[in-house]
């Protein structure tokens, strides 16, 4: 899947970011999501997973521009 598959729902000019890469979440075609951040070294995850974290801004307008 590429990143022009997805629909970004965060970062679009609104934000802290604007438009840079920087914390985002997007949501795939089948409607589940991908989000980008920092790597995170809280736990090490299960084989084929990975940990980001992100702040709770970007989580925050995920959800508005969903309408949740």
């Amino acid at each position: 899947m590429s990143r022009e598959e997805l629909t970004r729902l965060t970062g679009n000019g609104n934000g802290e970011c604007g438009k840079d890469d920087c914390p985002n979440v997007y949501r795939t075609s089948n409607g589940s999501f991908v989000v980008q951040g920092d790597l995170s070294r809280a736990f090490m995850p299960p084989e084929g997973e990975g940990l980001v974290e992100i702040p709770e801004s970007v989580l925050r307008e995920a959800v508005r521009v969903l309408g949740w």
